[in-house]
């Protein structure tokens, strides 16, 4: 099951939806590598659940509290210094990435206005929350991650953060007509599924089936395999479905083989329409 920058984005779009604009009201640390903010603003009270879990990060909405430390940990205690009842002023995913970036607005000890950034990044054993001055400049992480650990990038307090380069080779889809999309992945010799996961940001092994799926070619088959004209009509469909996502069209669904669910996704997955689907009006409760 692919937790992609696709379920990334409609998290964001229902994000903005509930807690743009609040405040934040209360920050604990029930876990070592979890979060819990209660946020208070015109639409109510939600909590948002956060978790960089290395084998079962989240981000959810929920209405249920959990218990923390009597003593909180260091992380929670800088958050709770620098945003406690600060507003939340953006929420946005960078570049089709597994990473959510909440900006917050604040009053500092003098009264002055700044800004903070806390930086969800949900990408599986490399999972972490960043909290970042206005500049980039990190000044805590739930998890810190030195040289020792990582010869690409550390984090830690006084370093400049910037986004993995795990992506350097793709293309935000977002930003791409069909003609482009046609230009990124003509000529390379992989499988259709493999051309298209491997070309564009945010896009899992299942959402290349998926468009695959719906342009009537059989993803596992090379792309060499179709004519320029069927070739054209993948692009296209690339393109229409990124349509979906830039204009907020989601369609939350879990794929159940019995009772045992298989998949799930913030769009509806046609081809597994011989299976039972569950959707929902909600990704994140």
């Amino acid at each position: 099951m692919a937790f992609d920058g696709i379920v990334i984005s409609g998290l964001v779009h229902e994000l903005n939806q509930t807690i743009l604009n609040a405040k934040i009201s209360k920050i604990a640390q029930p876990e070592n590598d979890e979060l819990l903010l209660t946020c208070k603003g015109s639409n109510g009270q939600f909590r948002v659940a956060i978790s960089a879990s290395a084998s079962l990060p989240f981000l959810y909405l929920t209405s249920e509290n959990k218990p923390s430390p009597l003593t909180a940990p260091t992380f929670c205690m800088v958050l709770r210094k620098h945003v406690a009842n600060g507003r939340i002023t953006r929420i946005y995913q960078p570049h089709m990435e597994r990473i959510i970036n909440m900006e917050i607005e604040h009053l500092n000890e003098m009264g002055d206005l700044c800004h903070k950034t806390l930086i969800v990044e949900l990408m599986g054993k490399y999972s972490n929350i960043i909290f970042c001055d206005e500049d980039g400049t990190i000044i805590d992480s739930i998890k810190r991650i030195s040289s020792a650990v990582s010869s690409v990038r550390e984090v830690l307090p006084g370093k400049t953060y910037f986004i993995p380069g795990t992506q350097d080779n793709k293309f935000n889809p977002l930003t791409m007509d069909a003609a482009q999309i046609h230009d990124a992945i003509a000529g390379k010799p992989l499988t259709v599924m493999k051309a298209i996961y491997s070309t564009f940001t945010g896009v899992s092994p299942l959402i290349a089936s998926e468009i695959a799926y719906r342009a009537g070619l059989d993803g596992e088959q090379p792309l060499a395999s179709y004519s320029e004209d069927q070739i054209l009509h993948l692009c296209n469909h690339i393109a229409w479905f990124f349509d979906e996502i830039r204009n907020k069209h989601y369609h939350p669904v879990i794929v159940r083989k019995g009772r045992e669910p298989i998949e799930f996704s913030a769009v509806e997955l046609t081809l597994y329409q011989d299976y039972e689907t569950e959707s929902f009006d909600s990704i994140s409760r």
